[in-house]
């Protein structure tokens, strides 16, 4: 009788097991069917260029106004990691090189305070150089409730990408975050900011200096 009763209980104990180790795996990148929508955009847009600028009053017709600041002319500078990371809203995982410049990406986290603080900025950026330079935000070493937590809360509406292992702070041999990069119209890296909280007037200033892209701040 003992050796039957632990025949039959046996099953039950790996069903039990197997289930904990299911509830024990990260977080899926996908949004789940029952989740509340993502307040963030999609994707697909950020490998696609940019509109061109309205020509200015001054420029030649037929002719788009030259682009302002110093790094505007300027090429080099190392290109991106070669890394692929899921979009935070779903669909087709976004390879960094294949990101259309100009764009400003910036890496934050929930538990991160100056990145809360910085976040509005971007995002205001995004919208007051739309058309001519991209914003991506990149949210590393977080929990997806606590992403979306925050884009909900902070108003937060550009692309976001998810780097739940820091794959890109570590391929920008960068120890800590907020962490902001430029990228040219060539897909280069022009400049990396670490200061910390960045406001609108160092943003416009950083895009003006290195990507040639002038903004009301």
């Amino acid at each position: 009788m003992t050796r039957r009763l632990a025949a039959l209980l046996l099953p039950l104990a790996l069903l039990a097991a197997g289930c904990t180790a299911e509830a024990e795996k990260p977080a899926p990148t996908e949004p789940r069917k029952n989740s509340r929508p993502s307040p963030f955009a999609a994707c697909a847009p950020l490998t696609a260029p940019p509109a061109s600028a309205e020509p200015s009053a001054s420029a030649p017709t037929g002719s788009a106004a030259a682009p302002t600041g110093s790094a505007a002319a300027g090429s080099g500078g190392a290109e991106l990691p070669e890394l692929t990371l899921p979009c935070f809203t779903g669909g087709e995982p976004v390879a960094l090189r294949d990101v259309r410049g100009p764009a400003v990406i910036n890496l934050w986290a929930s538990w991160c305070p100056p990145c809360r603080k910085e976040l509005p900025a971007f995002q205001r950026l995004s919208e007051r150089a739309a058309g001519r330079l991209q914003v991506l935000g990149v949210n590393t070493r977080d929990s997806r409730e606590a992403a979306q937590s925050i884009g909900e809360d902070f108003g937060v509406r550009f692309p976001v990408l998810f780097d739940q292992g820091e794959s890109l702070r570590r391929g920008l041999n960068r120890n800590a975050i907020p962490l902001t990069v430029l990228v040219g119209a060539d897909g280069r890296v022009r400049h990396v900011d670490t200061s910390g909280a960045l406001d609108d007037a160092r943003l416009a200033e950083l895009v003006r200096e290195h990507l040639g892209v002038t903004v009301k701040s």
